[in-house]
Parts: structure tokens; sequence; C-alpha cells
């Protein structure tokens, strides 16, 4: 059976109810394992076949833990993912694609397979206040999350990518 890993940081929530979101859609296709940026490693990735990548974006960026994530296991994986499939989800206060650039970059080093946009969402924060505070992400945005773990599951259960 194909198994989806998805791989998130959230300092104040919202990247966690996205990848939650995509998880509990994913799970209806395909294995899928749920795992904090902090708590992942090489043999997480390499025992999956696809990947979600959910991070906020931090000072126009990806957030430390996230782009630590990438730095522990980007050597130990080189060259083992080649053609892998993935995609990835950013929780931004107003922009996000930096964040989604530097985390393509990465995955390009990697030799995965991009199989849609960057999906961003965006919580508009703009204060130190606003910033800080604890995300709700709405429910119509939560539900694009919920499509996208879905179809990226079905595409790697049905051979698709």
């Amino acid at each position: 059976m194909a198994q989806l890993l998805i791989v998130y940081h959230s300092r104040t929530g919202g990247s966690r109810q996205m990848a939650e979101a995509a998880c509990d859609a994913a799970r209806d296709e395909a294995e899928t394992l749920l795992k904090r940026a902090e708590d992942t490693g090489p043999e997480d990735l390499l025992a999956a076949d696809g990947y979600l990548f959910c991070a906020p974006e931090n000072l126009a960026a990806l957030s430390g833990p996230m782009k630590d994530f990438f730095d522990r296991c980007y050597y130990p994986v080189l060259g083992q993912l080649n053609g892998r499939p993935y995609a990835q989800m950013v929780c931004a206060g107003s922009d996000g694609e930096n964040a989604a650039r530097q985390c393509a970059r990465i995955a390009q080093g990697w030799r995965l397979k991009p199989v849609q946009a960057p999906l961003i969402i965006c919580t508009h924060a703009q204060t130190p206040e606003a910033i800080l505070a604890e995300k709700v992400i709405p429910e119509a945005e939560l539900q694009t999350c919920r499509e996208l773990g879905q179809a990226l599951a079905a595409g790697l259960a049905m051979g698709a990518f």
C-alpha cells in the first residue's frame, strides 16, 4: 500500500490545522503518516512514497524547525527519493511565496516531482499581536487542504504519479 508522509511545523496552530485536515482526508485513500518536522527523520522519508510539506512562513522564509528538518534530512536521503511526488502548503501572514519557493528548491534538489502548485493560505496577520496569536483557519480553506490531501493520497494509491 502506498504511504503518504505529511511533515509539518506550526507555532501558532495554522499549519497544524492545515496538515491535520489534509491528513484526515488522505487516510481515506492511502496509508498516511502525519509527523511534526521536529520528529521526522531520513528513515521516514525513505519509507514513504510521496510527501506533503506544510509550514508557516516566518520573515519571508520557511520556519526554522521546518528548515531544520530539511537540513537534517537532506544529505542522508540525497539520490534516494528521485521522482517521488510531493505537494506543499504554506500558512502565511501576507504572502507565502518565498517560503514556497524555498521548499520547492529543496524538493528540486531531492529530485522530487511537484504534483500541484503550492497551496498558500493567508491569515492576513500583520501586527505583532496578530502574528503571535493562535490561528483559526476558516472551514472553506481547511476544505481545500482536505482536497489536496485526498487527491495526493489517491494519486499515490492509483500509481498516477
